[in-house]
């Protein structure tokens, strides 16, 4: 299904998001705003997270979701609607149509995670798995409205999604109004645009920096060409923003009304996680995190007051574990290395009273001795150990050493 030019649609304006947002009261909440201590003192000016991860079904989607199918006429509505996605836009889609009493189908790839396929289905839409990678998925949703007649629900590429979405930017100046940065991550495009409609209209001044995992970047080259260009692979743990091609809608109001678009390194997603979950007790997926990977990367180039939005927190728990593991090791929490021990009873107690000293916690120890490369008395163990941090890896290594033991690495 493809949908008209950019151009033949009406420009959205601060009228079209302000109506969205009477259409969204009682359907959306208005989420809380949470001030962070740690990302204040890092940046030198208060920084406050807008929590869309605290939306119903876990993201932002409702709001666009609900907005584009309530504004279906009669015959559409009996038609039904159909979606694809992995996650958070299914979820949206599924509850809005729930809410409206339209019949509602979703194409989600094969390897969804099964949390968010059960959370569909749970919302009420009828769930079709198909294909491996998410454009497999949206050819097959393509191909069913095309066979049924049912509206496709784009999940960044229309006027009304994009409206829902920036009712979030007037939710910001009526909880912030002193706001002077906004943070946002960027997929498709979709809210990062409403935003900047919506804030730009009402507060030019404030700067509006945009947010991509540096594996998933198609808006860079696209704002650099003057027009959106598709990427190639897509390598990225940000589900959210695995966005091959900017939105033929959405591009032009990122590229005139969004100040800035940065990149953001795996590494700093998964410190981003870690930060929330453990400094702002926030459960927050990896494209959900991007703003607050994007301070902790350079936190003296934002101009405070700073928001930063949590855009969603659907994270399967099997990819949270890898995630914070990840994370942990980023932020130097995590040390491995190898040594060298003379064999004999006790040896293995003895270095290990050390790292007790050291204070450093063992998570798994591997002692071999018949390694080749080893001599008659001599046995090599490896080490994966929890740390406080950087200084304390440094420490431990260094106590080691003291203690007469050859550290490999």
């Amino acid at each position: 299904m493809s949908f008209p030019p950019a151009t033949q649609f009406p420009p959205l304006i601060l009228d079209d998001i302000k109506g969205a947002q009477k259409m969204l009261s009682g359907v959306s909440r208005v989420t809380a705003m949470e001030g962070s201590r740690h990302l204040t003192d890092l940046v030198g000016a208060p920084v406050r997270f807008k929590c869309e991860n605290l939306q119903r079904t876990g993201s932002f989607k409702l709001r666009g979701a609900y907005v584009r199918i309530a504004g279906l006429s009669p015959v559409e509505r009996a038609a039904g609607v159909v979606a694809a996605s992995a996650g958070n836009h299914a979820q949206g889609v599924a509850l809005a149509s729930a809410l409206l009493g339209v019949r509602a189908t979703v194409f989600m790839p094969v390897g969804a995670p099964l949390p968010k396929v059960a959370a569909t289905r749970e919302y009420g839409a009828r769930v079709r798995l198909h294909g491996h990678v998410v454009d497999e998925t949206l050819a097959a949703a393509q191909e069913y409205a095309q066979e049924t007649g049912a509206v496709f629900i784009h999940p960044f590429d229309h006027p009304d999604i994009i409206a829902g979405q920036g009712t979030v930017g007037l939710e910001i100046l009526e909880q912030c109004p002193e706001v002077r940065t906004i943070v946002v991550g960027i997929g498709g495009g979709g809210l990062a645009a409403g935003i900047a409609v919506a804030v730009k209209a009402v507060r030019p001044d404030v700067r509006i920096v945009g947010v991509q995992a540096a594996g998933a970047a198609a808006y860079p080259p696209s704002l650099a060409a003057g027009h959106p260009v598709s990427i190639g692979s897509l390598q990225t743990m940000a589900d959210g923003m695995k966005v091959g091609r900017p939105g033929d809608v959405p591009f032009p109001l990122i590229r005139d009304l969004v100040d800035e678009v940065r990149t953001v390194s795996e590494d700093e997603l998964s410190s981003a996680l870690l930060l929330c979950l453990e400094r702002a007790k926030m459960v927050v997926e990896p494209a959900g995190a991007s703003p607050v990977a994007a301070l902790l990367s350079d936190p003296k180039s934002f101009r405070g007051p700073v928001v930063a939005l949590l855009s969603g927190g659907n994270v399967d728990p099997l990819l949270m574990q890898r995630i914070l593991t990840h994370g942990m090791s980023a932020a130097g929490r995590y040390l491995s290395l190898r040594l060298r021990l003379t064999d004999r009873p006790g040896a293995l107690a003895t270095m290990l009273a050390v790292l007790s000293v050291a204070d450093a916690n063992v998570l798994d120890v591997s002692h071999v001795r018949t390694d080749p490369r080893l001599g008659l008395t001599e046995a090599e163990v490896e080490l994966h150990l929890e740390t406080k941090g950087p200084e304390h890896c440094a420490e431990v290594a260094a106590a080691l050493r003291d203690a007469g033991y050859l550290v490999l690495n």
